[in-house]
């Protein structure tokens, strides 16, 4: 039983009521550390994430075309639509072309009127004057036939006296026109031009023959048939169109047969619009042909507009998937910046994302290794200090000094954790905080002269502050963040000046407008050549006066961190005699100016 007693687990050391415990802590401090961005997920919930970008892949394999390159094309194929509609549908240059032919009309009846009037008129200036139906019939038959155009001859009774279309010598018969002996008549559709049916279809199609009245043919027509006919036997010229039965329009025209300003009757001319077809298809054909090459050339440089856009789009996507979904590896995006365009400034940007991304990753890791290994060095010290204060042969005055061990290891982990936390949400507040301009000159000028009364109170040390620039002295940052860093910096050189020396802090500028740099001189024993750079390293502390385990080796790297997250550099340097001896440290901060950064 005794034995049983002397090796039981001593029960730990009371802790402060209230306060956390050390492990508590511990994982505060890491939660804060780790973002979530960088801890592994399980397996079902990488698959979830994933998700979205193995859904736009293989839409990306299962369409033809980009949904942006789809839009691309019917904008730009609206305007060729527009053309190949008003290629299709010319109603007002047919409406003009029917005019034309109209008037056309009118001075060709006026013309073989004013002939029928001076000779085939019986009569004189004095007497009754009558018109001369035979000479009439011929003298009509020579003038019109031909022009191809039909007339008609009615006299001042309303009675038909000729037609053109008429061989009255031997009866009503018509006469029709045929074609030239080279060219064959169609007798079958089939025998037309493919083009021309499908022109004739579209101008049936789109044609007015509804809006017009509808032509009829009689054997023996009379001037209550022709209302253009009777007013031209009132004195007046006078035309009309209609719509045959087989989509064909009639365009008349009728003029007055007068001597000496007596209407003796009226001439009604009549023709078709197979002219006015015929050049409204060759209009079509040209607008079409015309369409049909902006379509082409619009569709080639719509595809390939799309794709200098598509394209590189694409795989800016995919190689964001990729560095989203990599492990092991570090993917690149793709250098389009050359393009000199908005993609190559987002590409551009991407990239300097992706950097800055695997930057901070990197910078998590390693910061992550170094609290591991900071955190298991005084671990380790304190579990040998515990076991061996439980050991039963220990006196009292070991015992003692053991207890004495752990609660200085406590109180470095307490310390440690402390910064580390304070390191953690420095990072995180960095991110998020607000750029405004500083007043550097203000800002240094309270500090000093806080310092010029508290640091030669405590360690007989003097600051002096010092201006070799013009004002303004506005700088580009955060001025509790600055603050910050130049508290720890002239900390710094109060630690390790002796007694009675100075500490000087000038402020100047580097000429044309450059940055702003403040310089900290101290008198102590300067920094060893193979450290100047170690020193901003986190963890690292070499204090060869103090007690180890008093500093935890963040505030410079929490300096360099602040003066690089506005743009500025940090560095660290010695002064020397001519003699190249070590007169002290210097530390040269280096700061954007708010003039410069517009």
């Amino acid at each position: 039983m005794a034995s049983d007693t002397d090796t039981a687990t001593p029960e730990p050391a009371p802790r402060p009521l209230g306060s956390p415990t050390l492990s508590s802590r511990i994982a505060t401090a890491l939660g804060r550390l780790f973002p979530r961005a960088v801890r592994k997920a399980p397996p079902q919930a990488t698959g979830a994430a994933d998700s979205p970008s193995l859904l736009r892949r293989r839409r990306s394999v299962d369409r033809s075309h980009s949904p942006l390159t789809r839009r691309i094309l019917l904008l730009n194929l609206i305007p060729v639509a527009l053309l190949t509609l008003g290629a299709v549908y010319l109603s007002d240059y047919e409406e003009e072309l029917i005019d034309t032919e109209l008037a056309s009309l009118l001075v060709q009846g006026e013309m073989v009127a004013a002939g029928i009037g001076e000779v085939a008129v019986v009569g004189g200036e004095t007497t009754v004057n009558r018109m001369d139906a035979d000479a009439a019939r011929q003298l009509l038959t020579r003038l019109v036939r031909p022009t191809g155009v039909r007339a008609r001859l009615f006299s001042e009774t309303g009675e038909l006296l000729g037609d053109s279309a008429m061989l009255n010598e031997v009866g009503r018969i018509h006469v029709v026109p045929l074609p030239p002996p080279e060219m064959p008549v169609a007798t079958t559709e089939t025998e037309t031009k493919f083009g021309d049916r499908i022109s004739d279809w579209i101008a049936r199609q789109l044609s007015r023959v509804d809006h017009y009245p509808e032509y009829i043919d009689k054997p023996v027509p009379t001037l209550r048939d022709f209302p253009e006919a009777a007013s031209a036997l009132r004195g007046f010229n006078a035309s009309a169109v209609r719509s045959a039965g087989d989509g064909r329009l009639m365009l008349s025209a009728a003029v007055p047969v007068q001597r000496y300003k007596q209407v003796l009757g009226a001439l009604l001319l009549t023709r078709d619009n197979r002219a006015i077809a015929a050049s409204l298809r060759e209009v079509r054909y040209d607008m079409l042909t015309i369409a049909a090459a902006a379509l082409g050339i619009t569709v080639l440089l719509s595809l390939y507009l799309a794709g200098t856009i598509t394209q590189p789009i694409v795989r800016l996507a995919r190689a964001a998937d990729e560095v989203r979904l990599a492990r092991e590896s570090r993917p690149e995006i793709p250098d389009l910046g050359k393009r000199g365009d908005e993609i190559g400034d987002l590409n551009d940007a991407l990239r300097s994302m992706t950097e800055a991304l695997w930057l901070r990753i990197n910078t998590i890791e390693s910061f992550a290794a170094d609290v591991a290994h900071e955190l298991k060095n005084p671990l380790t010290s304190l579990r040998s200090a515990i076991e061996m204060a439980g050991h039963p042969n220990l006196d009292g005055e070991r015992r003692a000094k053991l207890m004495d061990i752990v609660m200085d290891d406590i109180n470095r982990l307490n310390r440690l954790i402390s910064d580390i936390s304070d390191a953690s949400r420095l990072d995180a507040e960095l991110m998020r905080g607000e750029v405004r301009p500083v007043e550097l000159d203000r800002l240094l000028r309270d500090m000093v002269h806080h310092y010029a009364v508290t640091a030669n109170q405590k360690s007989g040390v003097e600051v002096e502050y010092r201006v070799a620039a013009n004002p303004p002295f506005v700088a580009h940052g955060h001025d509790g963040r600055y603050g910050q860093v130049f508290r720890n910096v002239i900390d710094n050189a109060i630690s390790f000046s002796p007694r009675g020396s100075k500490i000087v802090v000038e402020l100047s500028r580097e000429p044309r407008n450059g940055p702003f740099v403040v310089t900290i001189d101290d008198e102590g024993q300067g920094i060893p050549e193979d450290n100047l750079e170690s020193i901003f390293q986190r963890f690292y502390s070499e204090r060869p006066t103090e007690h180890f385990g008093q500093h935890s080796g963040l505030g410079l790297s929490i300096c360099r961190q602040i003066v690089e997250t506005y743009g500025g550099t940090i560095a660290a340097s010695n002064r020397r005699a001519p003699d190249g001896r070590i007169l002290g440290a210097r530390f040269t901060v280096r700061l954007p100016s708010a003039s410069g950064r517009k």
